[in-house]
């Protein structure tokens, strides 16, 4: 049997595909290099994924009806998903909307479409659907640390909008079908093979080359900052383990802690060995000033609990940076 991972190429779906091969698991993976930022970084994730026997790559986009059905009819012992492909960034959500609605909503759209084909192929076809919600859910709530029973009716960016569409739809198709899907809303996710949009990859670049820091909120700002290799952990625990019967679950990854952005940078600094230049600004629409993951019920429900600080994780993610970029 074969587990089906989106966003193969991405930061956390490269790490999921790697640590299920590394296990034994046959993994088809499947991309289309979307260029929201430089696809040299995705070529060189999936470059170490290319070498395992046990893994399929499939270039295709998960909103393509057709190459999606395809892939099913070609793959049939498909029977867990790992559902990581979307379009991310909040600010960018408001230059062009249109490609978050595209991937987000339609991509996820046929992605349940897919499941539900395995799912009612034959008994026990489809065990499992995870896939990748988002903090951002969880918009201007105030109560801290955010758990997963809090309101989350009121996004204040369309990328948090999306991934709040996501949750219902799947809530609406496992009422529907009868399948077994669970939800993970990540928390700032960084370390080695990260984004280049994500702060971590920001911060580094920036003191490194002695370019300005531009934080928002004039530095009031705090992050649960997870490191990858425990999010791939509690990924794969989630996805060993389905609900009993068919339902959607939704589960917190995160850290835990909410770190404060000026000492994050800090870290950094001592990390790199130079020191910042920061600029402080107002806040902007759609950014969240604090992030806190409640994790109580995914301990509970799982046994994960996250492992690597950000006095540790910091240091390795620039060990990779500086590695990455040949410094």
């Amino acid at each position: 049997m074969s587990v089906l991972v989106t966003g193969v190429a991405g930061f956390i779906g490269s790490h999921v595909a790697r640590a299920l091969l590394a296990r034994g698991e046959a993994v088809v993976g499947v991309d289309n290099f979307s260029d929201y930022y430089d696809p040299v970084l995705k070529f060189a994730r999936l470059k170490a994924l290319r070498e395992d026997k046990g893994f399929t790559f499939l270039d295709a986009d998960i909103a393509d009806r057709d190459a999606m059905a395809a892939l099913i009819q070609k793959h049939g012992d498909l029977d867990r998903i790992v559902h990581l492909a979307a379009q991310p960034g909040v600010r960018h959500s408001m230059v062009d909307p249109y490609i978050y609605v595209q991937t987000n909503v339609m991509g996820h759209l046929v992605m349940l479409e897919l499941a539900r084909g395995l799912a009612t192929q034959k008994e026990g076809g489809l065990k499992h659907f995870v896939y990748a919600s988002s903090s951002s859910v969880y918009g201007g709530n105030r109560k801290l640390p955010f758990a997963t029973t809090d309101n989350v009716d009121r996004p204040i960016s369309l990328y948090a909008a999306t991934k709040r569409a996501d949750e219902l739809m799947t809530e609406t198709y496992t009422h529907l079908y009868g399948m077994r899907a669970t939800g993970l809303r990540y928390f700032t996710v960084y370390g080695p093979w990260g984004r280049p949009d994500m702060s971590p990859y920001i911060f580094a670049k920036a003191i490194h080359e002695g370019s300005t820091i531009h934080l928002n909120h004039l530095g009031f700002i705090k992050r649960d900052y997870s490191f990858v290799d425990d999010i791939v952990v509690g990924t794969l625990a989630v996805l060993d383990r389905p609900a009993p019967a068919p339902g959607h679950r939704v589960y917190n990854l995160g850290a835990a802690r909410s770190e404060d952005i000026v000492r994050v940078i800090a870290l950094f600094e001592k990390a790199l060995g130079k020191k910042a230049v920061v600029e402080l600004r107002p806040g902007e629409p759609g950014d969240m000033q604090e992030t806190a993951a409640d994790i109580a019920d995914t301990t509970r429900d799982f046994g994960w609990t996250p492992k690597v600080t950000v006095e540790q994780g910091i240091p390795l993610f620039v060990d990779w940076f500086k590695s990455y970029n040949r410094l």
